[in-house]
C-alpha cells in the first residue's frame, strides 16, 4: 500500500483526524426536536422577542417553550402552526433540515452526541448547551467527540468489517461492469500532458509525467518498511525504495503515489473508502499503463481475428500477467460486450481477488464475501497449479450449475507462495479467445458438499477417526486489522523519515 496523506495543505496535526462533519441530512425523519428547537431559538431571537412575548404571542408558558428550545419537548401540531406565524416562516422553513447557522449546526450536534449511548457510557457530566457557551469551546467538544468515535471505529475493524467492505465494492464494480470513464479521463489527460499515446510506458515517459505534475522522484534506502512509497507534500517529493527485490512493479508503485494526488483523494475516514481509494489509485495506475484507446483498439483487432489472449496484452504493454488481466477486465464489458470473470488464487485453494459480471457463482460466506473462501477444486483456477507446462497459459471448460464456463489460467510464485491468475466468460462468449479449441473439461456441483468438501467414501471409511491433523492457523483471518487511517502504515516512523529528508 502507499502511504499518501493527501489533503489540500499539510496543516492537519496527523493523517487520522478528519475534518468536522456537517450535520446529519434530517429531511428523512418525521421530526427532529433538537434541529427544531435550535430553529425556534434563532428565530426567536432574530425578531427580538424574549420567551415570555413568544408565549403571549402562541398562548403558552414560557417554560414550555424553553423546554421545546432545548429539544426536550415536541409541540403538537397546533402549536407548530402558532410558533410558524408568530415568528414569520412556514411551516417547511420552521421544521427545515438545514441549521441557519454553524453555531446552531455544532450545538446540535453536541447535543445528539451528549444524549447517546457513547457519551453516556462514558460518565461524565453534561455540558449545558447555551448561547453563553463560547464558539472555540463549543468546536472543542464536538471536535472531541469526532476523535473518539473515530478511535473507536478504529478499534473494532475486525476481519468481518473488512470482507463487508469488500463486498460492498465488489457490488459497485459489477454495477459499473468494472469500467470507470472518470478515471479513463484523468488518465488521458496526463498521458495527453506528456504526449503518450501508445506503446508501452517507459521509465522515462513516467518521470516526466511526475515532473508535470509538480513532482522530484527520490529514490531512497531508508523506506519505511509499512510502506511502498511516501509522498511529501509540503516539498511536492515522491519516495521509492532502491531495492530490486520488490515483487510489486515500479512504475505501478509511482503510478498510485501520483493517483492519489490526480483524483484528489483525502485522508479515509473508514476502511471502506480506504479500500476505494486503493481501487481508483489501481485502475487509475493500469490505465496510464495501458491506455484506454490504444488498448482497446488492440483487443478490437484481436476480437476480430478471435485471438483474444491475455498474455498478448502482456506482452504488447510490457505490464505483469495479473496487470493485464485486470485491465481486460475494465474494458471487455464496455467496449466489446464481453461478460468475465477474474480470480487470483492462492496454491492453497483460497481466493485472494475475484470479480465477476457473468453470471458466475463464487463461494461466499454469510456476509456475501468471497475473499478467503475456497474455490472448488475442480475449477481452472485450482487445476492449473497440477499442469506441468508452466509457460503456456492453461485453458479448460467447467460445467457448473450456473453453466459452463471457458477458463484460461496462469500461474506465478511470490513470496507469499504460488497464486493462479485466471480469467473466464461464459461459453456463449468463448469464440473470441484463443485456447478455445481445448479438449480440458471438468465438472463442479459446487456449492453441493458432496463435490469436493468432503472426501471419498473410500477414503473416509478407511480413516475417519483415525487423522488428527495439526491445522496451520490463517492468523490474518482472525486477527483485528491494524489500526489507523492507513491500516498498518506507523505514523511515527513515516513522520520522521519525512524529517529526516526533508532538509536535503
Amino acid at each position: 500500500m502507499q502511504f499518501f496523506p493527501y489533503c489540500s495543505e499539510m496543516a492537519s496535526g496527523t493523517w487520522n483526524t478528519p475534518a468536522i462533519a456537517s450535520v446529519p441530512d434530517t429531511a428523512d425523519e418525521q421530526l427532529d426536536p433538537i434541529s427544531l428547537g435550535r430553529r425556534v431559538r434563532h428565530l426567536r431571537k432574530n425578531k427580538g422577542l424574549t420567551l415570555e412575548d413568544l408565549g403571549a404571542a402562541v398562548g403558552s408558558a414560557p417554560s414550555q417553550l424553553s423546554l421545546i428550545e432545548n429539544g426536550k419537548r415536541e409541540p403538537k401540531l397546533g402549536l407548530l402552526q402558532s410558533l410558524a406565524r408568530a415568528l414569520g416562516v412556514s411551516i417547511d422553513q420552521l421544521l427545515g433540515a438545514e441549521p441557519p447557522t454553524r453555531r446552531a449546526a455544532l450545538e446540535i450536534e453536541l447535543e445528539r452526541a451528549q444524549r447517546g449511548p457513547l457519551y453516556e457510557s462514558l460518565g461524565l457530566p453534561k455540558v449545558r448547551v447555551s448561547s453563553r457557551l463560547p464558539m472555540d469551546v463549543l468546536e472543542s467538544l464536538v471536535g472531541l467527540q469526532h476523535e473518539l468515535e473515530r478511535r473507536l471505529n478504529e478499534q473494532v475493524a475486525t476481519p468481518e468489517e473488512a470482507r463487508r467492505a469488500n463486498t460492498e465494492l465488489r457490488r459497485k464494480m459489477r454495477e459499473r461492469n468494472n469500467y470507470f470513464a472518470e478515471y479513463e479521463a484523468e488518465a488521458q489527460k496526463v498521458l495527453s500532458s506528456v504526449g503518450h499515446s501508445s506503446g508501452p510506458l517507459s521509465q522515462h515517459v513516467i518521470a516526466d509525467i511526475a515532473a508535470h505534475l509538480g513532482f522530484s522522484l527520490h529514490h531512497v534506502s531508508d523506506l519505511p518498511h509499512s510502506t511502498r512509497s511516501v509522498t511529501d507534500l509540503k516539498n511536492h517529493r515522491i519516495y521509492l525504495t532502491q531495492s530490486q527485490r520488490s515483487e510489486h512493479d515500479p512504475r505501478s508503485v509511482l503510478l498510485q503515489a501520483l493517483g492519489h494526488y490526480v483524483l484528489g483523494h483525502e485522508t479515509p475516514s473508514s476502511y471502506g473508502e480506504f479500500l476505494q481509494q486503493r481501487v481508483a489509485t489501481n485502475y487509475f495506475a493500469a490505465a496510464l499503463l495501458l491506455p484506454e484507446k490504444a488498448t482497446v483498439e488492440f483487443l478490437q483487432r484481436a476480437k476480430a481475428a478471435k485471438e483474444i489472449a491475455v498474455e498478448d496484452i502482456r506482452d504488447a504493454f510490457a505490464v505483469s500477467y495479473e496487470t493485464a488481466a485486470h485491465r481486460f477486465t475494465n474494458l471487455a464489458t464496455e467496449h466489446l460486450g464481453i461478460q468475465v470473470h477474474f480470480q487470483k488464487v492462492h496454491e492453497s485453494g483460497i481466493i485472494y481477488k475475484a470479480y465477476e459480471n457473468d453470471g458466475v457463482t463464487f463461494p461466499s460466506d454469510h456476509t456475501g464475501a468471497i475473499e478467503g473462501q475456497p474455490i472448488c477444486r475442480f475449477w481452472t483456477s485450482r487445476e492449473v497449479f497440477d499442469v506441468a507446462d508452466k509457460f503456456s497459459a492453461y485453458n479448460q471448460y467447467t460445467d457448473t450449475p450456473a453453466g459452463t464456463f471457458w477458463c484460461t489460467a496462469r500461474t506465478e510464485r511470490s513470496s507469499g507462495g504460488e497464486f493462479s491468475l485466471s480469467i473466464g466468460v461464459p461459453y456463449a462468449q468463448v469464440k473470441w479467445f484463443r485456447g478455445r479449441e481445448t479438449t480440458e473439461r471438468s465438472k463442479s456441483l459446487c456449492p453441493d458438499e458432496n463435490c469436493c468438501r468432503r472426501p471419498p467414501r473410500s477414503l473416509a471409511d478407511d480413516w475417519a477417526g483415525f487423522a488428527w491433523p495439526s491445522a496451520r492457523a490463517h492468523s490474518h483471518l482472525l486477527a483485528a486489522l491494524p489500526p489507523g487511517a492507513f491500516p498498518g502504515v506507523d505514523e511515527t516512523e513515516v513522520y520522521s523519515f519525512l524529517a529526516a529528508h526533508s532538509g536535503q
